[in-house]
């Protein structure tokens, strides 16, 4: 454990200097992780105010607090490694990790951890701006406040076994761009990223509450923004924990797979 530590401990400081060296490329991808729930934002107040003051619940108020959140919990869950592996496994650049004593995971969580702790300060200071201008509607109770944690917890737990698991289908093809587009279309409308879930139709809805989208997103926002009850909450909650256990299971299993069937330069 004391060896595992320390190894996060480095690498922590040596993703934080890459950040601080790539100022530019880290300002741009968070610009992209703003401008598209503000997107959102405007365009669904804006129907809410030409439809009657609402929109199946939603004022326009309501539409401001839900792309505020979003946008924070998208941030603390995104992931980018299903870019990333492609380039690993045809290049050979696996291999070097591959004869390293500890899983290659381990860099990729330490990665993503340290990234989070650098560009939470500053969504949080554009969410505070967005606020000021779009005027927001809060309905956070204590309970729901006191869940959030653990379930934005868990959310980014799912959310990267489940990416880092389809990041592996680069072991098997040496072109994963139309599986990733699939995934995030799947995430646009099942996680809650275009609309709110309740916007959709039934068959939309009951998709979202058996498949994983939802739980690794959408839930945490319904959750801390009174969407929810505690007994939504506490069954979201236990849903996250089996869909986490899920694909730890497939990811094991799919890595063992891929491994044995590696082959790049270097391999």
């Amino acid at each position: 454990m004391r060896a595992l530590a320390a190894l996060y401990h480095q690498q922590f400081k040596t993703t934080f200097a890459a950040m601080v060296q790539y100022r530019a490329s880290l300002i741009i991808w968070m610009i992209g992780h703003v401008l598209e729930p503000l997107v959102y934002l405007i365009v669904w107040s804006t129907v809410s105010n030409s439809g009657g003051g609402s929109v199946g619940g939603y004022t326009a108020a309501d539409f401001a607090a839900y792309y505020i959140v979003f946008m924070l919990v998208n941030n603390v869950t995104y992931t980018w490694i299903m870019y990333e592996y492609e380039y690993r496994v045809r290049e050979g650049d696996l291999s070097f990790a591959l004869l390293k004593p500890v899983h290659p995971i381990h860099s990729d969580i330490a990665d993503n951890v340290s990234s989070k702790l650098i560009t939470l300060p500053i969504m949080l200071t554009i969410a505070a701006v967005l606020a000021a201008v779009f005027h927001p509607a809060w309905h956070v109770s204590g309970w729901a406040a006191v869940l959030f944690v653990p379930a934005l917890l868990l959310a980014f737990l799912l959310r990267f076994l489940i990416e880092w698991t389809l990041a592996l289908a680069a072991f098997w093809t040496t072109r994963v761009g139309a599986i990733n587009q699939t995934y995030f279309v799947l995430v646009l409308f099942l996680a809650g990223q275009i609309a709110p879930l309740t916007l959709f139709p039934a068959p939309v809805q009951i998709a979202a509450q058996i498949l994983p989208f939802r739980w690794m997103i959408g839930f945490p926002v319904e959750l801390i923004l009174g969407r929810v009850s505690p007994a939504q909450a506490a069954l979201g909650i236990f849903t996250q924990l089996v869909w986490i256990a899920i694909a730890f299971g497939l990811l094991r299993i799919v890595w063992r797979a891929g491994v044995r069937v590696y082959s790049a330069v270097g391999a």
